[in-house]
């Protein structure tokens, strides 16, 4: 059953799906790297976000991007045992899945404070981490590599080149000061 393909054993049907090779390919050691990779980058894209004090920091992308990996691992391996069986799954599901579902735990980060808007990059830095537990998962090492790298850059250095902009308020009581000049702030 599912074994033999944690294991490696070649099913007879490997050349008619066309990816046996890449399925057979998750033996316990490919299956552990898949995993490792995405809670570690999880971790990493996270420690931007703990640093600066935000909710969802090291633990929470780690665990977020470590979950996508593990259903889209487990999505290929039952791709696999149920295509041998003669049934048409489709992993893509699940995919679309964890898609939903980040994005209302990403929504639920993101509220409103005094015209402010709080946590979006935190919202969106957990999206990051799903796409990279999904990458990681189906074992797209290089797009999980360019995504760690572009997603660092704009984490890191997004708010470098952002406080380079002349016109923009940086901070809170920047963007207030602002806002009161123009007559929108509060009154107090």
């Amino acid at each position: 059953m599912l074994t033999r393909f944690v294991t490696g054993a070649k099913p007879k049907f490997a050349r008619f799906v066309g990816m046996g090779e890449a399925l057979l390919a998750l033996d316990a050691t490919e299956i552990s790297l898949r995993l490792g990779l995405a809670t570690l980058a999880g971790a990493i894209l996270g420690f931007d976000r703990e640093r600066r004090g935000h909710p969802a920091g090291i633990r929470t992308n780690g665990i977020v991007a470590l979950s996508s990996a593990v259903l889209t691992v487990s999505a290929l391996l039952m791709f696999t045992e149920l295509r041998s069986e003669g049934a048409q799954p489709d992993p893509l599901r699940v995919i679309q899945g964890l898609a939903q579902a980040i994005g209302f735990i990403a929504a639920g980060l993101i509220f409103v404070k005094g015209g402010d808007v709080h946590n979006l990059t935190t919202a969106a830095n957990l999206w990051l981490a799903t796409a990279i537990g999904i990458a990681c998962g189906a074992g797209q090492y290089v797009v999980v590599g360019l995504a760690m790298l572009f997603g660092l850059l704009l984490v890191t250095f997004g708010r470098i080149a952002k406080s380079l902009i002349p016109g923009i308020p940086h901070g809170d009581a920047e963007k207030r000061k602002a806002r009161d000049k123009d007559g929108e702030g509060l009154t107090r």
